[in-house]
């Protein structure tokens, strides 16, 4: 199992940098970030530092979507830190829930999400592209090389994952919903005449390490970590709205518990302390993310590998963070990499 590290891009940039060095030091191999051109810096700025002052580290977007860059800027930008550093960058790419709404636009479709990662896939590999019925290619792209990986929840964008990304994101680490969501990529795969294997299946959620499993100290994982399950929500009333809350299609364990999510301030997006996630109760916390003591982790994110999960990629936006990234390097990766 691959390890990854994702963080936001607040100010100072050079923190950011700093955290990622000292993940690549703990034995991550991915750094990622988020992309919200508004609410964040600029990612892909800092991911040439990033890249700069470490060896081995891949880093991308934890997701960019195909609404706020152009797809032949996009492509470029990531062929350019390819050609600098060396083919050390991975697309991770959605419809583009925070991106878009902060800035007054509806998330992208899932049929402009689909043609994007065509073209965005082949112009950074130097092939040619048809953008808007214009043939497109970038000539100075000789041997470039950029898997796109894709977010999904519900039933239309897990089939479009399957059929056209190299690899599938899924934001939330329950056993049960992470088995039904890979087998709906790889099904989907299948359907496509890919091998279901060849898609690189990537957990993401928060992890928090604690002394030990006290109330008092689960308490304080829970409350740290509980934006997230507000995050997730985003994605999932648009799933309600879109099939119903108990439509077959989506499953009930995913839906029921936004039930009395009463609204959404994207100032406070992906922060501890968020307080638009009272709503989500101690039990999602628990099943989505990843809390306690460091042997619980491993018991879990074995449990998860045992699913096909290829890389789990931490959710590091909390009180601990430097604490979080060398737990798991001594104690964490090591029994997932041996």
């Amino acid at each position: 199992m691959d390890f990854g590290l994702v963080l936001q891009t607040d100010p100072p940039a050079s923190a950011v940098i700093s955290l990622m060095r000292r993940a690549e030091r703990n034995g991550f191999r991915y750094g990622w970030t988020f992309d919200s051109a508004v609410l964040w810096q600029e990612p892909f700025v800092i991911y040439s530092s990033i890249l700069e002052h470490t060896d081995r580290l891949t880093v991308g977007p934890m997701v960019t979507n195909p609404g706020t860059r152009t797809w032949e800027v996009t492509a470029s930008t990531f062929a350019t830190l390819n050609d600098m550093y060396g083919n050390r960058t991975v697309c991770g790419i959605g419809r583009g829930d925070s991106a878009m709404r902060v800035a007054g636009r509806a998330p992208n479709t899932l049929a402009r999400l689909g043609e994007a990662i065509d073209v965005i896939r082949d112009l950074a590999e130097g092939r040619e592209a048809d953008i808007g019925g214009q043939p497109v290619r970038i000539p100075w792209i000789k041997d470039g090389k950029l898997p796109v990986w894709m977010a999904a929840y519900g039933p239309k964008a897990l089939a479009l994952a399957g059929q056209k990304a190299d690899g599938f994101i899924l934001q939330l680490a329950d056993p049960y919903l992470t088995e039904w969501m890979i087998k709906a990529v790889r099904d989907a795969a299948a359907g496509a005449g890919r091998d279901p294997d060849s898609v690189t299946i990537c957990v993401a959620a928060p992890a928090y390490v604690t002394e030990d499993d006290s109330p008092e100290a689960l308490a304080h994982a829970r409350d740290q970590c509980r934006w997230f399950g507000g995050m997730v929500g985003n994605h999932v009333a648009d799933l309600v709205a879109r099939y119903g809350e108990h439509s077959g299609l989506v499953p009930d364990e995913l839906t029921a518990y936004i039930k009395d999510r009463q609204g959404y301030d994207y100032s406070h997006h992906g922060r501890a302390g968020n307080p638009d996630t009272a709503f989500v109760p101690d039990t999602i916390v628990d099943r989505f993310c990843l809390l306690g003591p460091a042997a619980a982790h491993v018991e879990k994110l074995r449990h998860l590998k045992g699913l096909g999960v290829d890389q789990f990629a931490v959710y590091n936006m909390h009180d601990a963070r430097e604490a979080t990234i060398d737990a798991y390097g001594s104690a964490v990766i090591p029994a997932l990499t041996d």
